[in-house]
């Protein structure tokens, strides 16, 4: 007989890691967290930790698309009212930022003083380049491929190196964001 609850202590287990990982990010920094120290805050062993993430890369992978994910649904909620294309498309952007900056564990991914760990692994994240590509096609954007990846690497270096303030940065994106992302010779609908 089939284990019918199988997948979901799969999944719960995998979940507690990432718990776990997540409380480390915030306090150590993602650079600086080993399988050993998330193995110990899950509290199993290493043995089950590689059971569910065959190494720390996929131990990343595996948090940042869960977060993404997390991200990607508050965006899609706070910027449901919104008509205009290029105004859910700032606003998106903003709130983008602004979520992964409030999470102790999202910002540490950023900091300059580590190994640049979340630029490397948002601009090669197939989960968050198809968000980003799905995004932009809702608004109507055209080649949204190459400008969800532009996008992309646009917040990356915002989370990396921050405006002065919120205004300046939603300055920026207005002059040169949105022109090249939401028009450039291609209307969005």
């Amino acid at each position: 007989m089939a284990d019918w609850l199988g997948e979901r202590r799969v999944e719960a287990a995998a979940d507690r890691i990432l718990d776990a990982a997540e409380a480390l990010f915030t306090r150590h920094g993602a650079a600086g967290v080993g399988m050993n120290d998330v193995a110990t805050a899950a509290g199993c062993s290493r043995a089950t930790l590689y059971r569910y993430f065959e190494n720390r890369d996929a131990l990343y992978t595996a948090y940042v698309h869960r977060e993404a994910h997390r991200v990607f649904r508050e965006l899609g909620d706070h910027v449901a009212g919104i008509a205009d294309p290029r105004e859910r498309l700032l606003e998106a952007v903003l709130a983008a930022l602004s979520s992964v900056r409030e999470s102790p564990s999202l910002s540490a991914w950023f900091v300059t003083t580590e190994r640049p760990i979340g630029g490397e692994m948002a601009d090669r994240s197939q989960v968050i380049e198809a968000m980003a590509t799905s995004f932009l096609a809702s608004l109507g954007v055209d080649d949204v491929e190459s400008r969800a990846r532009w996008l992309v690497r646009v917040m990356i270096s915002l989370l990396t190196f921050p405006g002065r303030d919120e205004a300046e940065e939603r300055r920026m994106l207005e002059e040169f964001v949105l022109p090249v992302v939401a028009d450039n010779g291609n209307r969005v609908r």
